[in-house]
């Protein structure tokens, strides 16, 4: 029996369909046993992720304290006490205040000490030292260190600029000391995503933008802005949700105090007193889980407004 020309040519087309099914079928049991290698992760997920967030929420809705015994539910109680507390409110405004200050600053500055970084020609690897070593301490040694630094007898602040400021002791001053402190610690972790993403930028763009008479500063605004508007986003999203959760150089440079007159009190501050020195478990679940839901919906903002951005520069 004979085949035609139209039957030679259709049959390598079925082989291949039947190979490349076949082959689909074989590698199914791989990605099955591909589970094995996620499972260590999953396990510790859940260990320490999910079980704690469940556990913070069943204490929520009881009035368990530091103790353990004695613990009985109480339902939504400690949310309608959380939500009419004017001391939970105001540290939330406090790590609010604490983020709006911090946020732009630290992006401004790590974006100006990355063109530095980027475009000097000798010592650049001393700079990048320089600039992204303070993020390497610890947050404590680096809130001890400028705690002395603001020390309004022996500090070096003043003395250099040859003021007499409270930084410490006074309502006015407090919280910014601690914005000063954080810009100074925290800076190089931004910095070196920006850094990074300058170097990704492709050098032609620049040379094509010199040769039609664009200055430096047209090429920054035209260019390098533009190219790093992705990195910009995720540097702000990073650091509203590190702000937010501020708490150790706060509490250390008010030697574990609420600030004066409580002005550096920040949320997470207010949920371990109410935990670990007003013994209440339960209530300081429920303050962790409107925070946590806080802090959820700023992300989620954050994310439907870059998806929405996106899909309108298509």
């Amino acid at each position: 029996m004979t085949t035609t020309g139209a039957e030679t040519a259709i049959r390598p087309a079925r082989v291949r369909t039947a190979t490349a099914a076949g082959a689909g079928v074989r590698r199914g049991p791989g990605f099955q046993h591909g589970g094995w290698f996620v499972a260590p992760f999953l396990v510790l997920f859940a260990l320490f992720v999910i079980w704690p967030l469940v556990r913070g929420l069943y204490l929520s809705l009881t009035d368990a304290n530091i103790s353990g015994e004695g613990t009985s539910f109480v339902g939504l109680d400690n949310y309608r006490e959380a939500l009419d507390d004017p001391l939970m409110w105001d540290a939330l405004g406090h790590s609010a205040y604490f983020t709006l200050l911090v946020v732009p600053c630290i992006t401004v500055l790590a974006f100006l000490l990355a063109m530095l970084a980027h475009h000097i020609e000798r010592g650049k690897w001393l700079w990048r030292l320089c600039f992204f070593m303070p993020f390497l301490l610890p947050s404590t040694v680096a809130a001890n260190l400028w705690q002395w630094l603001f020390n309004p007898g022996t500090g070096m602040v003043n003395h250099v600029l040859g003021i007499e400021t409270p930084w410490l002791t006074d309502k006015s001053y407090a919280m910014l000391a601690i914005v000063i402190t954080t810009l100074w610690w925290t800076v190089g972790f931004s910095f070196l995503l920006y850094l990074a993403a300058l170097q990704g930028i492709p050098e032609h763009l620049y040379e094509a933008a010199e040769l039609d008479g664009a200055n430096a500063w047209h090429r920054t605004v035209r260019i390098t802005l533009p190219m790093l508007r992705h990195i910009t986003g995720l540097v702000v999203a990073l650091q509203v949700l590190a702000s937010l959760q501020v708490f150790d150089q706060a509490v250390v440079m008010q030697d574990f105090g609420p600030g004066p007159e409580e002005s550096t009190r920040t949320f997470v501050q207010y949920t371990l007193e109410q935990g670990f020195t007003g013994y209440r478990v339960g209530y300081a679940s429920a303050i962790s889980i409107i925070f946590f839901v806080i802090i959820a919906a700023v992300a989620l903002a954050r994310m439907w407004l870059l998806r929405n951005r996106e899909e309108g520069g298509r």
